[in-house]
């Protein structure tokens, strides 16, 4: 096992906004709090630990007991869960979807950040305590977003009826995902394992939450990882002054808007707030609550309350009211004794927009930090890049650009026009200053034939780069089978490959790998030779 370390910029799958973050260009500053580093940790300890109480701790600590009654756990994670009771234990974060099979290999990354950078910390701040969260979305609805995962390039789909919070989903229709699943796996060592894992996960257990926080804990609780399923009336409970504020005064809607605006005048955003961003839980729906004139409708539904009505339903059954994209974030924090959220790009760019929502309803914001990404590769892929004189950043390339690029440094003849058009570039700057000072008239005419000769050069690189790729046919093969297998759909394979593939291959050695190589705080992208 070796890994190499290359910046997130480098591969050209982060956007402008997550790059300036990680920069920490002047622009986004604004939009965040603490920067990820020892020194913002500091900080944000002092900030955290002056802005939670007691009297949350332990509820969280009774919820989070009971949540673990049936599983079987690590001493590890027992004593973390135990310890969130104590003023100097504090949380790192991450949240994912309850996809089936965990999903895309991100998960794994995002689960392994955050447990390296819990032992981190203590080894930075030996007086505290620092407890790794997995946050369940199980108040989620997008089912087709979740039911299936890619297994060697073909999706192994789940399908059920559906409708409302996807964590309360009972796991009909799933032993035959299994029987199907099972079958592509082998009976190999590893095969047997995934296999049981899959079965005791998803046909032995009730609900898609139980079944995920069963796999979750088998693959990481040797690591002390805890594992909350938010849909909990108590700390819902917790919540439920923030819940009444957004019902009475929409407060994330006009903070959030305000930030949203000025964020679009150089990035893209990711998402936008609505009047108020609640959803109404019911058996099979979760749909979203529009007031008109003092009257709380429930879309999509009959249901209809006064302001009266709808906050007596708050404080009776707040369970029945679920935070949406804007306000699962400040859920997070107020239940939580939380330092860091540890996501994805798209994930940090909406947490960029909420920082002012935040300073409005005074819950300190967490530290963002971009999850560890990672490129796995063989021996023999490996080989390849080297024969093909690839290099790890050439490999993330656009393949037009790369094949371009490897056709040139490859060719017997350099025929770059880089020179060619420079030195016509040149020549034209000198006929428009004779222009300028003779018939200013004709600088239009001498522009247009600059723009026809360097269109005629580049016409002519265009056909020399078409025929000496016909001559290195067999290498642009090469090279597109190997990228291809690199990067599945032209995306990072993480986004596209299941656990399971690599796990088949190499069995737990896979988490020990990543568990080693991966370093949060150092934000950079990782090249795993496996």
């Amino acid at each position: 096992m070796k890994f190499t370390h290359i910046p997130f910029q480098k591969t050209g799958f982060f956007s402008k906004i997550i790059s300036d973050f990680l920069d920490q260009k002047e622009s986004i500053q604004p939009y965040y709090n603490n920067f990820p580093n020892l020194k913002g940790f500091t900080a944000q300890i002092q900030e955290k630990g002056e802005n939670f109480s007691l009297t949350t701790r332990k509820e969280l600590v009774c919820v989070l007991q009971d949540q673990y009654r049936n599983i079987t756990a690590s001493e590890a994670t027992l004593e973390n869960i135990k310890s969130l009771e104590n003023k100097d234990t504090f949380t790192v974060t991450t949240g994912h979807q309850l996809n089936l099979f965990t999903g895309p290999l991100y998960f794994l990354y995002k689960i392994i950040s955050t447990i390296n950078l819990s032992e981190t910390l203590a080894e930075q701040f030996p007086l505290k305590r620092f407890v790794p969260v997995y946050w369940m979305a199980t108040e989620d609805h997008d089912f087709e977003e979740i039911n299936y995962f890619k297994f060697k390039g073909k999706k192994v789909t789940w399908d059920r009826p559906h409708g409302g919070a996807v964590g309360r989903f009972s796991l009909e229709g799933m032993q035959n995902v299994f029987t199907s699943f099972s079958k592509q796996l082998g009976d190999s060592k590893n095969a047997v394992y995934l296999s049981e894992l899959f079965e005791k996960a998803y046909v032995s257990q009730t609900s898609l939450s139980e079944a995920t926080r069963y796999i979750a804990n088998e693959l990481f609780k040797m690591y002390g990882l805890v594992i909350l399923d938010a849909d909990d009336q108590r700390l819902k409970n917790i919540f439920a002054p923030v819940m009444k504020d957004e019902l009475l005064h929409k407060t994330s809607w006009s903070t959030v808007s305000n930030t949203t605006t000025n964020l679009k005048k150089e990035y893209k955003v990711q998402v936008n707030p609505r009047e108020i961003n609640l959803f109404y839980l019911t058996e099979n729906s979760r749909e979203r609550i529009i007031e008109n004139q003092g009257q709380y409708t429930i879309h999509n539904t009959d249901l209809i309350f006064s302001k009266a009505e709808i906050l007596k339903e708050l404080e009776n059954h707040s369970d029945r009211f679920s935070p949406n994209v804007i306000m699962r974030p400040l859920y997070q924090e107020v239940i939580l004794p939380n330092l860091c959220y540890i996501g994805g790009g798209g994930e940090l760019a909406y947490w960029l927009q909420l920082k002012a929502y935040f300073n409005t309803v005074q819950i300190p914001f967490p530290i963002l930090l971009l999850r560890n990404s990672v490129q796995i590769i063989s021996k023999k892929q490996l080989k390849k890049l080297h024969n093909l004189d690839i290099s790890f950043e050439e490999m993330f390339m656009k393949q037009h650009l790369l094949l371009a690029k490897k056709v040139k440094e490859n060719s017997e003849i350099q025929f770059s026009f880089a020179d060619a058009t420079e030195l016509l570039t040149q020549q034209f700057l000198a006929l428009r200053r004779i222009a300028n000072e003779t018939d200013v008239s004709f600088i239009g005419a001498v522009d247009a034939q600059q723009r026809k000769q360097l269109k005629g050069l580049e016409n002519l690189e265009k056909r020399l780069l078409r025929a000496e790729k016909r001559k290195q046919v067999d290498r642009i093969h090469r090279i597109i089978t190997l990228q291809d297998q690199l990067l599945p759909n032209k995306s990072l394979e993480e986004r596209q490959r299941n656990f399971s593939e690599y796990y088949l291959a190499h069995g737990h050695d896979l988490i020990i790998a990543l568990k080693e190589s991966l370093k949060p705080l150092e934000q950079a992208f990782t090249i795993l030779e496996l």
